[in-house]
């Protein structure tokens, strides 16, 4: 008998629907085509184990298992658990009247337990999309699926529940979240707040910048100067995600496999700190099963290069372009997919290759033109995409003893959420634009315009520091920021002069010996 089972194939960070044909007739083979994976072809193994260990007969017949469309490579165990039940069905163990309903997805172990597979969420969105009843897929991603509403979704244990279910021995109870409830429970916890860091008070606000206007920025200082420290505590001042921003932070991190057992809606903007022996494939990902990189994990929060002089400078350049068009495009030959990596980018490093240039007490005892060469690193095309650009230097000790607790992470952020709200408004009217930092020179022309003063100003570090085109663009984006944090409708002279004081290593003298 010729039956009809549902499953799904992630692509990116979207699903599309798998058709899984099975027929058995006369006969002793068993033939699966479609462009499955070897994964998918052991899955006659798995099966074969799963249904005898539970009681069922694995069928002595001929089958033949097509997997429409059958020119999209399925990959992965997660298509255990259609298979299983389309074999059961067409060899008459599984009542069919239901079939159509369904989508289902899931790893078998041997003895029929489901296993926990990647992508749920995205299934679960297409499920909806296509107008299915339910979704029924593995108890350990029913929390991550179950954020999608109008959709029934089951988790289920064993694949006996799922024959049981579709006999009609046994109903399931779909799994409900109240997805605002879960998301708002969390958005505003944090382990880390900056009032535990001491002193720092120019840095801090150079962190406030750039988060009011989601700005990347670096960090220049010696080691123990609280680079990290301050960088890790950067998601407690970031305006909250919105329901959109985690839905779809949520997706990448479910294809991905990086959810928790048991969570359902990512309420936090994600921190993303790599090693710096990252490959450029794992930082924007891609491989022989295309999988987000630590960019696209970041995206809607920030990537923490620390130490960015010491990352390979492939893996440097090949961020270039995900900077300025916030997405990744890879590019095969036989396939193309697009991950979004709309990210704030943290990179910190010593001024040096010893780490104490321009220290206030050690002795840097590097040779004459080594701190360029060390700088030389990163190339200027990647530095101008920094917009701040801060030197850090340590804390004395007067700061350190001091027992008041500094400004809280709270104070900062509602700060920070009014100057957001105030871009908001700007661009309402721009789609893709929702911060200072995402403007195009058309809005800047309109927006950014200093005043008479700022423009002589601007004008004069031009020329002094030898600035590039798309720096000025930076410094007119930092200046915007600063004015609405001050709530001030024009770009006037003092805001130009904070925004060219974060461009630290433009200085022509910088790093000079």
């Amino acid at each position: 008998m010729l039956v009809k089972v549902f499953g799904a194939a992630v692509q990116g960070i979207d699903a599309l629907v798998v058709t899984i044909e099975v027929n058995c007739s006369q006969g002793i083979r068993f033939f699966m085509v479609g462009l499955p994976d070897a994964a998918v072809k052991e899955s006659h193994e798995r099966i074969v184990s799963a249904v005898e260990h539970n009681g069922y007969k694995f069928p002595r017949r001929q089958v033949i298992v097509n997997m429409s469309p059958a020119d999209i490579r399925k990959e992965g165990a997660a298509y255990d658990l259609p298979l299983a039940v389309g074999i059961l069905a067409s060899d008459g163990k599984i009542g069919v009247d239901r079939l159509n309903d369904y989508m289902l997805m899931g790893e078998l172990s041997l003895d029929g337990s489901v296993l926990p597979i990647k992508g749920a969420l995205p299934i679960a969105i297409k499920a909806r999309e296509e107008g299915f009843k339910g979704l029924i897929i593995p108890k350990a991603n029913v929390r991550e699926a179950a954020v999608v509403n109008n959709l029934d979704v089951y988790g289920v244990e064993n694949i006996t529940e799922v024959i049981r279910f579709f006999n009609g021995e046994l109903e399931l109870e779909p799994t409900v979240i109240d997805t605002r409830a879960e998301f708002f429970k969390e958005c505003n916890h944090f382990d880390l707040d900056f009032s535990d860091v001491k002193g720092q008070e120019s840095v801090k606000r150079a962190f406030e910048v750039a988060a009011a206007g989601g700005h990347n920025i670096i960090l220049i200082g010696p080691p123990g100067a609280g680079k990290s420290m301050m960088a890790k505590r950067l998601p407690s001042i970031l305006p909250p995600l919105t329901l959109q921003e985690a839905l779809e932070t949520t997706k990448i991190h479910s294809v991905a496999g990086r959810m928790e057992r048991g969570s359902s809606l990512l309420s936090q903007r994600p921190f993303r700190a790599p090693h710096h022996t990252i490959s450029s494939v794992a930082l924007v990902g891609g491989g022989s099963y295309p999988q987000p990189g630590e960019i696209s994990l970041a995206h809607n929060g920030v990537l923490f290069l620390d130490e960015l002089p010491e990352f390979s400078r492939q893996v440097l350049e090949v961020m270039r372009q995900p900077l300025e068009d916030r997405k990744i495009t890879i590019a095969r030959a036989k396939y193309s997919i697009e991950y979004p990596a709309s990210v704030m980018l943290v990179a910190s490093m010593n001024p040096c290759p010893c780490g104490y240039y321009n220290h206030p007490d050690k002795e840097c005892i590097c040779s004459p033109g080594a701190i360029q060469r060390y700088l030389g690193k990163i190339s200027g095309p990647l530095l101008d995409r920094i917009d701040i650009q801060v030197e850090i230097v340590p804390v004395p000790f007067e700061k350190i003893s001091d027992t008041r607790p500094a400004e809280s992470s709270e104070a900062i952020r509602r700060r920070v959420m009014a100057a957001r709200e105030i871009q908001a408004a700007r661009f309402a009217e721009y789609p893709g634009i929702y911060c200072n930092a995402q403007m195009t020179t058309r809005l800047l022309n309109r927006y950014a315009v200093p005043d008479a003063a700022g423009l002589k100003r601007l004008k004069d570090a031009m020329a002094r520091f030898h600035l590039s085109a798309r720096a000025y663009d930076r410094i007119l984006k930092v200046a915007r920021t600063i004015a609405d944090l001050e709530g001030s409708e024009a770009v006037q002279v003092q805001h130009i002069n904070e925004a060219v004081n974060y461009r630290n290593l433009d200085r022509e003298n910088w790093g000079d010996r």
